[in-house]
């Protein structure tokens, strides 16, 4: 299978560009949430999190604060800015590339995140310690 974002870089689909180096490329969203929507990518193919270096994690993020400050400066409609880094299907990732997601938000824009009902609820601080202890004994494996 074919992956879009690896075509774009391949300059094989059209996309517009708003920086791109050797590691990195960011390019305007085709279905964008406002007006200056920008996913950031690995030049390289990577599939998500797990596989992402750190080095170009961290590229990615330095490209999505260069963005930001680049869409707060730009005249576009910009109040703030959200970072989206969707990774696996059940986050919502359609495409398999790594990508972060830059774009300008503004009052009643029409965007937001939902809360399931349980949310409202805080789980008790055992169930917080019992969760972090998973995480601690994951990182040291």
């Amino acid at each position: 299978m074919g992956c879009i974002f690896c075509d774009i870089i391949a300059g094989e689909t059209p996309a517009t560009f708003v920086c791109r180096d050797e590691h990195i490329a960011a390019f305007m969203e085709i279905q964008p949430v406002n007006s200056g929507h920008v996913l950031i990518v690995p030049v390289d193919h990577f599939t998500g999190l797990g596989d992402l270096p750190a080095d170009i994690g961290s590229k990615m993020f330095g490209t999505a604060q260069r963005v930001s400050d680049a869409l707060r400066k730009s005249g576009l409609k910009c109040e703030g800015v959200n970072l989206l880094f969707a990774d696996g299907a059940a986050a919502m990732q359609e495409i398999f590339h790594a990508h972060l997601h830059v774009f300008p938000r503004f009052a009643n824009d029409g965007f937001g995140l939902k809360f399931p009902e349980s949310y409202v609820r805080c789980p008790s601080r055992k169930a917080l310690e019992v969760a972090a202890a998973k995480i601690r004994a994951a990182l040291d494996a």
